[in-house]
């Protein structure tokens, strides 16, 4: 059993100064760039998600439907 102390679990909602900062960056320091870049990543994210949840609705469907539920 090792002896080095655990790191503590991260909130991840919790966003750094230098995370915004990254994200600033990335957009020249520009800040509506950077919104709507954000506000994008959002965006698709959603999107898979309910394609995700589609897809896994449709096969728990489809195996209940096969094991004769």
């Amino acid at each position: 059993m090792s002896s080095e102390p655990q790191p503590a679990e991260r909130d991840p909602f919790d966003v750094s100064e230098a995370e915004i900062d990254e994200a600033l960056a990335a957009c020249e320091g520009d800040a509506p760039a950077t919104i709507r870049a954000l506000l994008v990543g959002q965006a698709y994210l959603e999107h898979e998600m309910s394609r995700i949840q589609a897809d896994a609705s449709s096969g728990f469907r489809r195996r209940r439907h096969a094991l004769g539920d």
